[in-house]
């Protein structure tokens, strides 16, 4: 099942059967689960002049290959800001929630522009594109995925996080305008800033995630973005990041940041 079939299943029903093909270990992986309730968010909130402003996600629970039911509630719609909140439940418990902001454009005397530059990488031809290890997560066969910074996941490195490009994989996906629940599925595709510090494969997984959505989406599934994560603290089985991802142009798209259970 393509997203495009998955995401017209959402706006048909509350009920929902997972694809194949989106495995991370034995569960689902997260950037799936998070574009669906990005996906049920949206049509909760029905407004084209309301843009995505931020969303925060919480990982409750593992989510199984099996059908899973998505829920909203506006919490509440003011003239300029919508509130939803999305929970998708899973043999009648809540296994995600996300709570997500939409507004409208308001005149402003305030502006800064300080975002942070994109980091001056290779030409993405000049780059390997990573080869799925046959350890890795099922779901990383969705995107291609191109080092050009730091070491790869489970290489013993001394210090944690790394950069470079990155897209839908167009052995899977169309090509099609791009939304804002294909940015939550592809957002999160790249490991946790401390896997290049392992010494062997181990798990980590997103607890919780908060996305600031910057420059609207103005792109195709298929075109290659970067993408840059810097590890805050790690300790105590858990880890603390935040990630930037641009556009090719160097538009910065959005801003996340995630605490990350960590196995190793």
């Amino acid at each position: 099942m393509s997203l495009t079939a998955l995401y017209e299943q959402i706006q048909q029903s509350d009920t929902v059967d997972i694809p194949q093909g989106w495995l991370q270990g034995r569960t689902i992986y997260g950037g799936l689960v998070a574009g669906m309730l990005m996906q049920k968010a949206v049509l909760a909130v029905a407004d084209e002049g309301k843009r995505l402003l931020s969303a925060s996600v919480t990982f409750v629970g593992p989510v199984q290959l099996s059908s899973v039911k998505l829920t909203a509630e506006i919490l509440r719609e003011g003239k300029s800001v919508t509130t939803v909140e999305v929970r998708l439940w899973q043999d009648g418990a809540v296994q995600s929630i996300l709570l997500a902001s939409f507004g409208a454009q308001r005149e402003s005397s305030i502006q800064v522009s300080h975002e942070r530059a994109a980091p001056d990488y290779p030409a993405v031809e000049d780059l390997q594109i990573a080869q799925h290890h046959p350890l890795a997560p099922e779901c990383f066969k969705q995107m291609q995925m191109a080092w050009a910074e730091g070491q790869y996941p489970c290489t013993a490195a001394q210090q944690p996080d790394f950069g470079g490009w990155f897209r839908f994989d167009p052995a899977w996906h169309e090509n099609r305008e791009m939304t804002v629940a294909d940015l939550m599925v592809a957002f999160d595709m790249w490991p946790p800033g401390v896997l290049p510090m392992y010494t062997r494969m181990a798990p980590a997984s997103s607890l919780t995630w908060h996305l600031t959505y910057v420059h609207p989406l103005q792109h195709q599934v298929q075109d290659w973005f970067k993408y840059k994560v810097f590890t805050d603290y790690a300790g105590d089985g858990y880890s603390t990041e935040y990630a930037h991802l641009w556009d090719a142009e160097g538009r910065l798209i959005a801003i996340s940041r995630q605490t990350v259970t960590v196995f190793a």
